[in-house]
């Protein structure tokens, strides 16, 4: 099939190698051609595993294409999907201003029926939004065109969203049309031969599903946060917490991980987004709300920390830091917990040696150069004069470390970790301090307070 794909981000830019992949034959449009030329030339402007090669061989074999043309890219593809941000508005509402435009190209260009696939994160009524932009211009044009507009939203975890987008667990179809439907199916075939994935819903619904499982997802996170919380006040440990209530299968293991608080591209905007959504319509979310305020308030756990060893004179303290993408296996620094705690270090006159395997060049773009803050080589470079070192990410090269050395690297014993990848009385055997999040010292420090 022909498809088109608006937007070469993170979402628009796997679906379209992954759709390409499988034999489809895909335009990628975007407005910026610097991008456009880079990806035509095989430079993958993200890091994500798997994607470069899948992405390279494609535009090799001329199944996958770059384009800033739109008018080419809505003549292409019976099928468009839209993929561009959805950032977050002042009042924390979805932005829909880029999806809105690619709505009215689409429409100024088409001369035949067109599925319009709303790929993007948005709120419940985009889809309506949309049409009624296409309706629009199609009546300036003075042209009676048919056109669908279908949502199709994403559940890609970033690190892992390649694999996520070959071997889906569900693909959602928001549609009231059975001809809409059967097009939409003979596109994700090659995804849906083992079982059939595909729900097909209304649009509404499908869009509400899309919020309803990142909402689901970072509740989780922070109702663990919260108990973790708990615990360092009640002298338990969240690790056998965790384990406890993860052996019932209504609760299972997944996200209930304690740590310094979500970040990344989607959960924080996505809370937010829904929130909004809710008020709206004249109800109040207090769930919502309270998942959003325990996260914020999770991501100064480990400056809290740092302070209360340091007694609360940090000025001139250099800490280190590993890992500074808001997950492992992706270089995205949105909302990255390690962002809150440099920028704490920075206002009381602490400075910062870090490392992290691929987010390296993204925190030079966003910082620049600072004397407070150096960018080292190895995760063994930052510890090198370093007053104490902080886990704020959790890599794999990050979790059997060598405390030995980071001990003697270390002017102070002190490991503070946000993501409680060690246990807590081993790293204490080597002679260093160990906070966790609901572990170690941790506990002794909210018993005291």
């Amino acid at each position: 099939m022909k498809v088109t794909v608006f937007g070469i981000g993170y979402v628009g830019l796997v679906q379209a190698a992954v759709l390409a992949g499988v034999g489809h034959n895909v335009v990628c449009v975007d407005v910026n051609e610097k991008r456009v030329e880079e990806l035509k030339n095989g430079q993958i402007p993200i890091y994500e595993p798997g994607l470069t090669p899948l992405v390279q061989d494609n535009v090799s074999a001329g199944r996958l294409d770059f384009t800033t043309d739109a008018k080419r890219g809505v003549e292409h593809g019976k099928i468009q999907f839209i993929a561009v941000g959805t950032p977050p508005d002042e009042d924390g509402s979805a932005d829909l201003q880029y999806v809105l435009n690619v709505a009215r190209t689409i429409a100024e260009y088409m001369q035949e029926h067109r599925i319009v696939v709303d790929k993007s994160t948005v709120p419940v009524g985009t889809a309506d939004k949309v049409s009624a932009q296409m309706r629009e211009v199609l009546a300036r044009r003075g042209v009676d065109l048919g056109f669908d507009v279908v949502s199709n939203p994403e559940f890609l975890k970033e690190g892992a969203a390649v694999a996520d987008c070959q071997r889906p667990d569900r693909i959602i179809i928001g549609t009231d049309s059975a001809a809409v439907e059967e097009k939409m199916r003979e596109l994700y075939a090659p995804f849906n031969r083992n079982h059939d994935r595909i729900i097909v819903m209304d649009v509404r619904s499908a869009e509400l599903t899309k919020y309803a499982a990142n909402c689901m997802l970072a509740t989780k996170i922070s109702f663990m946060n919260e108990i973790a919380n708990l615990a360092e006040r009640l002298g338990a440990d969240i690790e056998h917490v965790r384990q406890g209530i993860g052996s019932d299968p209504r609760i299972g293991y997944s996200f209930i991980y304690p740590g310094c608080g979500y970040g990344g591209s989607c959960f924080p905007k996505d809370v937010q987004a829904l929130v909004r959504t809710a008020e709206k319509t004249g109800y109040q979310p207090e769930l919502l709300k309270s998942v959003e305020a325990v996260n914020y308030r999770q991501k100064n756990k480990l400056f809290e920390h740092l302070s209360h060893y340091f007694d609360g004179d940090l000025a001139g303290k250099k800490i280190a830091l590993w890992g500074l993408s808001f997950k492992p296996n992706t270089d995205d620094m949105r909302d990255a917990s390690s962002r809150v705690l440099m920028e704490a270090l920075w206002e009381v006159g602490a400075s910062v040696q870090a490392y992290d395997p691929e987010a390296m060049n993204e925190t030079q773009r966003i910082y620049g150069n600072r004397a407070d803050l150096s960018l080292m080589g190895t995760k063994e470079a930052a510890l090198n004069g370093a007053d104490a070192l902080v886990i704020c990410t959790e890599w794999n090269i990050f979790k059997a470390p060598d405390f030995d050395v980071i001990k003697d690297a270390l002017n102070y014993p002190l490991i503070v970790d946000g993501r409680n990848q060690y246990e807590p009385s081993i790293v204490e055997s080597y002679g260093l301090a160990y906070y966790g999040i609901g572990r170690g010292r941790s506990v002794s420090v909210s018993n005291e307070a």
